[in-house]
């Protein structure tokens, strides 16, 4: 069957599906809520184009539950759709009379303007994303992604699910082979990942390959979890079939383009060895951090703020013992300790992601002291698919369903336990967990009166930069006890020296090997997570540099609002902040002196 004898989910085709609008799409009256009509119509029009995103966020159901059983497509035909799709909504909300909205309505079409303005950064400069220039690389790419979407994310509940799951699975050759014929084109402009990541990516698009097609982990999900509802049907067989059949063919064909590309990639591993690579670069850097600092600006900054938390850091090992060697050094040791490390073993990882739940609980009692109005979404702890393990990063979270179907998930990479020494996880927990990445968007998803584009838009300098202000704030509500303290530092220092790494790296040109000695060095991390780290600022250029520049202006808001509130400042007060949603750090920053301003002349 070819692709075209799927519905293409555009142009005439969208006007076809005849899906219908929530209630408060079709309002009318205030500019505010024409505002908010328009964005709505805008979000759910673009839903059609991103069906991946429409399962995430639990709204493939109803007039839109077609979408469940679609991939994106990403021929040119599609790629060509979805950026007119952007262009033509960047011109709606450019278009749109602002004069009558209120401030809050001038906000939302601000930050809608810059997600679509963002959007369309990347084409002139011949690359999709300025942020993951490479189609196929360790992590990225849709023998990467795919098979984790479809385990985690795609629901089985009833037998229409399963066959959704089915043709899904269809679908993924044409995404495969898509892909591959996409690479191709780029890699003839000069637009392929280093030799080393496309080795990394062939390990695993053949880990991926290499099972017999019923014990492929795809069939199996659907197998296991088709068994857990007690849904009948020979699942097994009829994904097999189209493993055996449909998706191996298209993964030895993507392997096999992958094996006579790698040998004309260009020597290097950052940003600089891509045609117009500093243009890239800068875009990216841009992009990542919300603001105009220049890669030697961040690079600076990165230094310095090395130096700084190094010293704090090295009062807290010398009292804990560790006094000999640089701070890099007495981590590393500290990283060795017997008492630090869990068993390389299924017991070792399951005792370890224990004490992540654990450690997500203890804090869940803390929050009330900084926060009001808790978000009540469930949080699951996970291992990265061991398929994906040897590419994917060391921890990172996925959103929940709006509707609740699906809890949030933070996952953490376990192909080592020693990468995870006792006294760091509490800092990845505050981090991933509470009071980081899940209770922000916990607020977004649920609280105040944002758009529906606005519920789950996510932005790394705000996000990140709050996840990093949760390290900060659980310090401060006692989550850290003993030598946890340095972890949390230590996270921090790991932080500053991805300023330094990836500016190195994509700028400077400093060698992979080069960035890895510098963060085991600096940062005490064991080598092989260090080399994974290097080796996603590689793939991923400038995103690492949101986290710290992002913590700063959180850090300077909430100072700058203390200092002029006195006794008036509180932290659920400032914490609020939170329900009007993910924004660059710019207006944060001038958002959170309005509100201080407010707060001046009522409270």
């Amino acid at each position: 069957m070819e692709r075209r004898e799927f519905l293409a989910l555009s142009g005439s085709a969208v006007a076809a599906l005849g899906l219908g609008w929530p209630a408060r799409v079709l309002a009318q009256g205030s500019a505010d809520a024409a505002l908010t009509t328009l964005l709505d119509r805008i979000f759910y029009d673009d839903l059609l184009l991103s069906p991946e995103q429409a399962t995430s966020m639990g709204l493939d159901t109803g007039v839109r539950a077609q979408l469940r059983s679609r991939l994106s497509d990403g021929s040119p035909a599609g790629q060509a759709a979805s950026e007119a799709f952007n262009r033509r909504a960047l011109a709606q909300i450019q278009g749109f009379d602002a004069s009558g909205l209120s401030d809050a309505g001038k906000r939302i079409r601000a930050i809608a303007a810059y997600k679509y303005e963002q959007s369309l950064v990347a084409k002139p400069l011949g690359v999709d994303d300025v942020q993951s220039p490479y189609p196929i690389t360790q992590q990225d790419g849709a023998y990467f992604g795919i098979p984790d979407f479809l385990d985690s994310q795609h629901p089985i509940e009833t037998v229409d699910d399963a066959e959704a799951y089915l043709t899904r699975l269809r679908f993924f050759r044409f995404s495969l082979d898509e892909q591959s014929e996409d690479q191709r084109r780029k890699a003839a402009k000069g637009i392929l990942a280093p030799g080393w990541s496309l080795d990394l990516a062939l390990g695993q698009m053949k880990k991926l390959r290499q099972s017999a097609p019923e014990q492929n982990g795809m069939v199996r999900s659907l197998v296991r979890r088709a068994a857990a509802k007690g849904i009948a049907g020979d699942w097994e067989a009829r994904a097999a079939q189209i493993v055996s059949g449909e998706i191996y063919p298209a993964l030895d064909r993507q392997i096999a383009l992958i094996q006579r590309l790698r040998r004309t990639t260009r020597a290097g591993d950052g940003a600089w060895r891509l045609p117009r690579g500093d243009e890239i670069y800068a875009a990216a850097l841009a992009q990542a951090t919300t603001t105009t600092m220049t890669p030697e600006q961040v690079h600076k900054v990165g230094l310095e703020q090395v130096a700084d938390i190094t010293a704090q850091l090295d009062a807290i090992l010398k009292g804990a013992g560790y006094t000999t060697g640089s701070v890099g050094a007495r981590l590393t040791a500290l990283n060795h300790a017997p008492d630090q490390l869990y068993p390389e073993t299924d017991e070792g990882r399951a005792a370890l992601i224990a004490d992540l739940n654990a450690g997500i609980a203890s804090m869940q009692g803390k929050l009330p002291r900084a926060f009001a109005d808790i978000p009540s979404e469930k949080l699951e702890i996970r291992r990265v698919p061991v398929e994906i393990q040897d590419g994917a990063p060391n921890g990172y979270y996925y959103s929940a369903t709006l509707d609740g179907s699906r809890p949030a998930i933070y996952w953490i990479n376990l192909k080592s336990t020693a990468d995870w020494p006792r006294y760091s996880l509490p800092a990845l927990t505050y981090h991933e967990g509470i009071p980081g990445h899940h209770l922000q968007g916990g607020y977004s998803r649920t609280g105040g009166a944002l758009p529906m584009m606005l519920k789950d838009y996510f932005l790394s300098a705000y996000g990140e930069g709050w996840a990093l202000y949760a390290e900060q704030l659980a310090d401060e509500l006692g989550g850290y006890t003993g030598i946890a303290r340095a972890g949390y530092l230590q996270s921090f220092l790991f932080r500053a020296a991805r300023l330094v790494v990836d500016t190195g790296l994509n700028h400077y040109k400093w060698s992979r090997e080069k960035a890895t000695d510098y963060m085991v060095e600096t940062v005490g991390f064991a080598r092989p997570r260090s080399q994974r780290e290097i080796e996603r600022y590689c793939a991923s250029i400038g995103q690492a540099c949101s986290y710290k520049i992002g913590h700063t202006a959180w850090v300077r808001a909430r100072q700058k609002a203390e200092a002029a509130l006195g006794d008036k400042f509180s932290l659920p007060w400032f914490h609020e902040i939170l329900k009007e949603g993910v924004m660059p750090l710019s207006m944060l920053e001038a958002r959170i002196e309005q509100r201080t301003a407010e707060r001046l002349r009522t409270a």
